[in-house]
């Protein structure tokens, strides 16, 4: 199990690592809007990232 871990999280940092190294420019203006978006705006961006990958979770494991 914790090898199974070590490897999500490998792919994750990988996943999130693929847009700053493809598109510097466009990673830096998605950072600036983030950064003007309310805490309620947010916290409803992670729990939609949340639910989406519960239920992926749920569909593929």
């Amino acid at each position: 199990m914790t090898s199974t871990l070590l490897l999500a999280f490998a792919l994750m940092l990988v996943l999130e690592g693929l847009m700053p190294f493809i598109a510097p420019a466009a990673w830096r203006e998605t950072f600036r809007r983030l950064v003007q978006l309310t805490d309620g705006q947010i916290r409803f961006i992670g729990l939609t990232s949340m639910i989406i990958g519960v239920i992926l979770l749920m569909v593929f494991a």
